[in-house]
């Protein structure tokens, strides 16, 4: 369902939500459906299923699409469907999904080291990040999510983001953004219920230990920006 391309009649605002009710029709049924936009939708518009929300406290499900082009992530979905009267939000599936984190190195006398860690029941090294969180920039994650999960206090570099997209499953279409973070120490403290395993590394050996395109390409992108190479492309 998710993902879905549908026409949705647009039948009014919900007031005080930021949502519409509308629906489109599934063969001869019509199924109901909350529609989110930045402008207000046409009568008639061609949207994508974005979330499917279910009730905390009954079986009750709400299907919510947004116009095509148009991307919401869960903490935005979610503060909207929280003002839907008779409907308490619990588990919710996104179409869309945005994480922010960073590679951390740390300046060991003469090493530039690395951190990997290794998520709960995860098989691969990577780096510390985490879920955008309502309000929050994605420095503002990026730096939250690595003191939550490892401890550390960092600074972000300037001028370095890099961001991977990618559909871990069905789908779901996830985009991560990477920034480059000095750790102050090398004190790792793991928030054991994310993380099992953490590692200061050397670059090259960053590089062998990391699976994913994506990391790698962090990992090369972070050298060139730390020799002064230029690292827009």
């Amino acid at each position: 369902m998710l993902g879905r391309k549908v026409e949705v009649r647009v039948l009014g605002s919900i007031p005080y939500t930021g949502l519409y009710a509308g629906y489109y029709m599934s063969g001869t049924r019509r199924k109901n459906v909350l529609v989110i936009s930045k402008d207000e939708p046409d009568t008639l518009v061609m949207c994508n299923i974005i979330a499917i929300a279910q009730s905390k406290v009954s079986t009750q499900t709400r299907l919510v699409a947004a116009p095509e082009g148009q991307i919401y992530y869960e903490p935005l979905i979610k503060k909207r469907l929280r003002k839907v009267k008779s409907f308490r939000v619990g588990k919710i599936s996104c179409l869309y999904e945005k994480s922010c984190g960073a590679i951390v190195i740390y300046r060991a006398k003469e090493n530039l080291m690395v951190l990997l860690v290794k998520n709960k029941n995860s098989k691969y090294w990577s780096f510390p990040k985490g879920h955008v969180e309502l309000g929050e920039n994605e420095k503002q994650t990026a730096i939250r999510e690595i003191k939550e999960e490892t401890g550390l206090d960092v600074i972000i570099h300037p001028g370095f983001r890099e961001t991977s997209d990618y559909c871990p499953f069905g789908k779901v279409r996830k985009r991560v953004v990477f920034f480059l973070a000095e750790a102050k120490s090398d004190d790792v403290h793991i928030q054991e219920s994310e993380i099992d395993y953490y590692i200061w590394v050397p670059f090259e050996q960053a590089r062998s230990m990391c699976t994913y395109d994506n990391d790698l390409r962090v990992i090369d992108k972070t050298e060139r920006y730390l020799g002064g190479q230029p690292v827009d492309d």
